[in-house]
């Protein structure tokens, strides 16, 4: 991203954001609430559209795609929605299958219940293949959400707020769940949060908004010793 901005009637979100995330890297986007993490992601895959600036996704200006490219660009990309964005009236099975039959339409039933059962085993939620959303916990829903994202085979992931709504336990294992997913699929991934603990966990590198910009980046133990108090608040 290189200067992007973004307002809505009249309260300017994003002043200018500025940054680049490498292949399989793992970025922590710090931040209070309000301060604009999840608009950033949003403007990333054009859920949002962005006042200005450029926003470069696979060698491509993603504000400059037309629909067939931004429907490409958007098919490396997995998201992670805070409240899972399950369907109620699917089975977790059904839920799996409904992107994979969307772009993959001549896929045979075989093929797709494996991709199924995989990514299911990946999260360790084989035994809620048949069950629904609501016989399933928060941080299994959280788990079905993630399988569900894998199973496009994504080089990107965007996470908002992954933990949150979540017991300490709970959320500690998805955590440690983003790090294994990184580590097994290589993929790289912007996490929202204000969550300390996930991004010890989670982030190779970790930046912290404040005021529509970015105000310091490194990892978390150079936040740590930032002498800013904006950045102290957090780690107190």
């Amino acid at each position: 991203m290189n200067g992007v901005k973004k307002s809505f009637n009249g309260n300017q979100v994003l002043k200018d954001i500025n940054f680049t995330l490498d292949k399989g890297e793992n970025l922590v986007v710090l931040g209070k609430s309000g301060t604009g993490k999840s608009v950033l992601i949003k403007c990333l895959v054009r859920l949002i559209e962005a006042d200005e600036g450029e926003i470069i996704t696979f060698e491509k200006n993603i504000l400059q795609a037309n629909r067939a490219e931004l429907t490409e660009l958007r098919g490396k990309i997995g998201f992670l929605f805070q409240g899972g964005a399950l369907y109620d009236s699917m089975t977790v099975r059904e839920n799996l299958e409904f992107p994979v039959r969307r772009k993959k339409k001549n896929s045979e039933k075989g093929d797709i219940d494996k991709l199924v059962e995989e990514v299911l085993d990946n999260v360790g939620l084989k035994d809620t293949i048949d069950k629904m959303p609501s016989e399933l916990s928060g941080g299994q829903r959280k788990r079905v959400s993630l399988a569900r994202t894998l199973i496009m085979k994504p080089e990107l992931i965007l996470y908002d707020e992954p933990t949150t709504g979540l017991d300490p336990v709970t959320s500690q294992e998805i955590s440690e769940l983003i790090l294994e997913v990184q580590e097994k699929y290589g993929t790289a991934a912007i996490i929202i949060t204000h969550d300390i603990k996930c991004a010890e966990i989670t982030a190779n590198r970790a930046m912290l908004i404040d005021d529509g910009t970015f105000i310091v980046e490194g990892t978390i133990e150079d936040l740590k010793r930032s002498p800013d108090p904006k950045v102290n608040l957090f780690f107190k």
